[in-house]
């Protein structure tokens, strides 16, 4: 057996990777800018320079400012609450009903 990842979840790392780098290095407005630049070039992916490539790359880049859309690309359904925010909803609640 080869050590070697399953080239499709090697793919997904890289992916998750660079949104990541992104994420961190990259204003959030210009985020956006960049990913419907890329959309938009990829779009003309029959040019030499320009791919079609380009079109979800650009989609996963805007999805990062844009909280519907990166639902969407993520499959998550709604907005899930951290354990954090629950504890503290759970004891305001029954701070409010002990007095």
């Amino acid at each position: 057996m080869s050590s070697r990842p399953r080239p499709k979840r090697a793919w997904r790392t890289r992916i998750k990777r660079g949104l990541v780098i992104v994420r961190r290095r990259v204003p959030p407005g210009l985020r956006l800018l960049v990913g419907l630049l890329l959309v938009g070039g990829g779009l003309l992916g029959f040019l030499p320079v320009l791919g079609f490539w380009m079109i979800p790359l650009g989609i996963a880049v805007a999805a990062l400012d844009v909280i519907p859309l990166w639902r969407a690309v993520t499959g998550q359904k709604h907005h899930r609450r951290s354990a954090r925010h629950e504890n503290t909803q759970a004891s305001r609640n029954g701070s409010a009903s002990g007095k």
